[in-house]
């Protein structure tokens, strides 16, 4: 059971909504991920008028929780300006602060990152910062009363996986919040890998919606997110660095 704040979820696997090739594809996706939580970037649609381009028309919104992100924002104040457009429209109160500081990488500004999540604290929201690997910055956050941390695996986009594995762990083994892996995931071993790791969850969207099968890819994840806790939870045998025999050797008469 993943919880973040007050809620509870069934599914680990966070799905993002936007770039898929069409909206039934988009429907077909989301449901066989399975997920129950579903992130857009709020700046992308006009939530307040009904003749704007809507991501979310062909999904039923009320069988899922909305986690609206403040994508497009450079600063602590953009961010916690859309983060409030998005609880004004009775959306949800959880949000992903998300505080570019490069274009070029995409990677999150830390400063206005814990500036924006601060604030956002403060008014009440669940939050759930997007933030590079930073050990330090990590712990930070949670000491701001964040409700989970969510550390980028590699750029926005890129699907190159867990880059920085080392780092990871180390977050995941200081955090007393969930730890969701976001960013750079792109195939169902990187998803895998994450969870192994003991990652509570992972939010995707672009190894979904970017796939030559969207439909087939978001099952695969829900899969290999499911298969990943499963190993975490059953614990793997130690890395040794000699053969050691499967079956036992006592009372075995050689001729």
């Amino acid at each position: 059971m993943l919880k973040i704040g007050p809620y509870k979820f069934s599914s680990r696997l966070l799905l993002g909504t936007g770039k898929y090739p069409n909206f039934d594809i988009q429907r077909e996706a989301v449901e066989a991920s399975e997920t129950e939580i579903l992130t857009f970037a709020v700046r992308r649609m006009n939530i307040f008028e009904a003749n704007q381009p809507n991501f979310l028309e062909k999904l039923d919104i009320k069988k899922y929780s909305l986690l609206p992100n403040t994508a497009g924002a450079k600063t602590a104040e953009e961010a916690v300006r859309i983060a409030k457009l998005a609880k004004a429209s009775g959306l949800c109160d959880m949000i992903k602060v998300e505080v570019i500081g490069c274009e070029k990488t995409l990677l999150p500004d830390a400063i206005e990152t814990l500036k924006a999540s601060e604030e956002l604290i403060k008014e009440g929201f669940i939050v759930l910062p997007y933030t590079s690997d930073d050990v330090v910055l990590a712990r930070r956050l949670e000491e701001l009363g964040c409700h989970a941390i969510m550390p980028g695996a590699s750029p926005i986009g890129s699907g190159q996986g867990i880059i920085n594995p080392v780092n990871l762990r180390f977050i995941i083994e200081q955090a007393h919040v969930p730890v969701i892996v976001d960013a750079g995931i792109g195939t169902p071993s990187d998803a895998v890998m994450a969870m192994e790791s003991g990652a509570d969850g992972v939010l995707l969207n672009t190894a979904v919606s970017g796939a030559k099968d969207p439909v087939k890819m978001a099952k695969a994840m829900k899969l290999a997110i499911e298969a990943g806790r499963l190993g975490y939870e059953a614990g793997r045998i130690p890395k040794k660095a000699y053969a050691s025999a499967s079956s036992p050797m006592e009372g075995m008469s050689i001729g």
